[in-house]
């Protein structure tokens, strides 16, 4: 059985047992090597990108392949930047994960009552910002895949606006990978302030009557 009990210092849940991973721990723990590998993929596609389109620039190339070719190519470098900052911040998640469970083993296994930490209102902030951001670069990237599909097929108003909305969609994916940056600090925090607690939890249980 679980109940809630709020310290003067930090807001817990008290049980019998060692709490389980919640639901962004467990998405983390499946979620953060996929998200490495495709930032890994992506990276060098996007280097390619770039290296068939200044082939294509130094040889008079096709001007709508040259520019759709400046549409591709961002979108490839931003889906390895958004995967790798979801890599990092899942890692995050993967890491508290682990804190949770594992303080609980030790409180469990002292015969004490187990007490966890609530969710934070950081590690609140964390999520909600690494959301915010991944939407906001997978959006840009969707975007540009449609723009420089469109230059392909000869859209006159895409070829007009193209140089346009490359700038306007560059302002956009800054203001992503601010964000995911801001949510990554506040993750750390998040484990800075979980440590803490377990720190100041294992001074307790040698005072504490076992169960």
């Amino acid at each position: 059985m679980t109940t809630s009990s709020t310290r003067t210092d930090f807001a817990v849940d008290i049980s019998d047992r060692a709490p389980g991973f919640n639901l962004p721990q467990k998405v983390g723990r499946l979620l953060w090597a996929p998200m490495l590998v495709m930032a890994l993929m992506a990276f060098p596609l996007g280097f390619i990108l770039a290296v068939v389109r200044a082939s294509l620039i130094g040889s008079s190339g096709d001007p709508n392949t040259i520019t759709a070719l400046g549409h591709f190519g961002p979108a490839a470098m931003f889906i390895g930047f958004a995967t790798v900052f979801a890599a990092i911040a899942f890692a995050i998640a993967r890491i508290l994960g682990a804190f949770r469970t594992g303080g609980g083993a030790v409180q469990e296994a002292s015969g004490r009552s187990v007490k966890t930490l609530k969710m934070l209102p950081i590690a609140k902030a964390f999520l909600g910002l690494m959301v915010m951001a991944m939407m906001i670069l997978v959006g840009s990237v969707i975007a540009h895949v449609a723009i420089g599909a469109a230059v392909l097929n000869g859209d006159a108003a895409a070829i007009a606006s193209a140089e346009s909305s490359a700038i306007q969609l560059e302002a956009i994916r800054r203001v992503g990978v601010v964000l995911y940056l801001v949510s990554i600090a506040l993750g750390l925090a998040a484990i800075a302030e979980v440590l803490r607690f377990q720190a100041i939890r294992l001074r307790e249980l040698p005072g504490e009557a076992a169960r």
